[in-house]
């Protein structure tokens, strides 16, 4: 289902497939020889998607942006099935596989790995030739790459990123459950007009 958000149409090269039973949504560019494959879910909230050449979105793999945070992939990326990128740089020939994850803000540099499970987490930088493990986490800028045992490790790097206000823009002592799901039921009341 191709989609349009706030007035705004997918603007999707001829050349790229789009399979019948993905969802691309708003604000979203998709270049040439592109494939989109079943299930995929490219849904623009605010800020733009943008799908570079020669990229390939396997099946049931989430794509998003926000208002403050758009998405870029640059040409000839593969992102795998059940991964979920999200507000984020991706360069040229990356590599995301599946169930991985690419959070708001992050930068991952060209030709990098990001391996199934692993998630680069909200700021991190992922240096070009890259490599995040099997369920490791990057964290951090230029990223630390560790594993989930080293929570707290991760911890003291991530905290001052403060995913809370970065993502729903509420301060962390403030962010409750119930206000990030007011305030996400507010924002998201746009889909309804729609």
């Amino acid at each position: 289902m191709i989609s349009s958000h706030q007035g705004v149409s997918p603007r999707i090269d001829p050349t790229a497939f789009i399979a019948p039973n993905a969802m691309v949504y708003g604000n979203v560019t998709i270049g040439t020889n592109a494939r989109i494959l079943f299930g995929a879910q490219i849904i623009a909230e605010g800020g733009a998607i943008c799908i570079g050449d020669e990229c390939v979105v396997m099946e049931n793999a989430v794509l998003r942006s926000l208002d403050n945070h758009p998405l870029t992939i640059a040409n000839n990326c593969l992102i795998g099935p059940h991964a979920h990128v999200v507000g984020c740089h991706l360069e040229e020939e990356v590599f995301v596989a599946t169930n991985a994850s690419v959070l708001h803000g992050a930068h991952v540099g060209a030709r990098s790995e990001i391996r199934i499970g692993a998630v680069v987490h909200i700021k991190s930088y992922v240096k070009p030739d890259g490599m995040v493990p099997i369920g490791w986490v990057a964290v951090g800028n230029p990223a630390s790459i560790l594993p989930t045992e080293e929570h707290e490790c991760i911890w003291r790097i991530q905290k001052p990123l403060n995913f809370p206000l970065s993502v729903y823009g509420l301060e962390r002592d403030e962010a409750t459950t119930k206000k990030v799901t007011q305030k996400l039921c507010a924002k998201l009341a746009s889909l309804k007009e729609d």
